[in-house]
């Protein structure tokens, strides 16, 4: 193993850390952009604009980057140690990041989409979508750390009551704020 290990291992590491911070708090940058679209001139001149700022600001100098670096690193490490790719963990693991890449994509896809005042979503959508990061990193974290001990049942039985407790808790805050809106 190479004497480097560590050090990749730790840097691929931090900027997974950071490219998933940047997609738990880009869908919520959205839902503020979206519900800013319902309130009146100037407060939805002013809100638009400065939410446009500060999720382009995530977006480029955080989230993207982060994506790159992270996957520059794993690739990295894929090198020092191909064995882990004859590992089912593995197979896995690469899935679960390829559907990670589909919902970064499509969160850029939507963050073009509000740049150019195009509001095609609802805020209570965006709830919903902003819990996908959340469901893929346990997911991603639970192969990573349990491989091949695993219990394929469990864990997809896992996912499903985090779906479904995050949905719950999407429908506790909605009657929440729909009881009191100013929380």
């Amino acid at each position: 193993m190479s004497e480097y290990y560590n050090y990749i291992k730790s840097l691929h590491l931090i900027f997974v850390i950071t490219w998933f911070a940047g997609l738990f708090y880009i869908p919520r940058l959205f839902i503020y952009h979206i519900e800013a679209w319902q309130k009146s001139s100037p407060e939805k001149e002013i809100l638009t604009k400065q939410l446009k700022l500060m999720t382009k600001r995530l977006w480029y100098i955080i989230t993207w980057p982060s994506a790159v670096l992270s996957t520059i690193f794993a690739i990295w490490l894929l090198i020092l140690m191909p064995a882990w790719l004859q590992q089912p963990w593995m197979h896995v693991k690469l899935t679960f990041v390829l559907v990670l890449f589909i919902y970064h994509v499509k969160n850029h896809q939507i963050f073009k989409q509000l740049q150019r005042d195009e509001v095609k979503y609802s805020s209570k959508f965006m709830r919903i979508w902003n819990e996908g990061a959340t469901l893929i990193l346990f997911a991603v974290v639970f192969l990573v750390i349990l491989k091949s001990t695993f219990n394929w049942i469990f864990g997809v039985v896992g996912i499903i009551v985090l779906g479904i407790l995050l949905m719950l808790g999407i429908k506790l805050y909605k009657s929440i704020q729909d009881k009191n809106p100013e929380a």
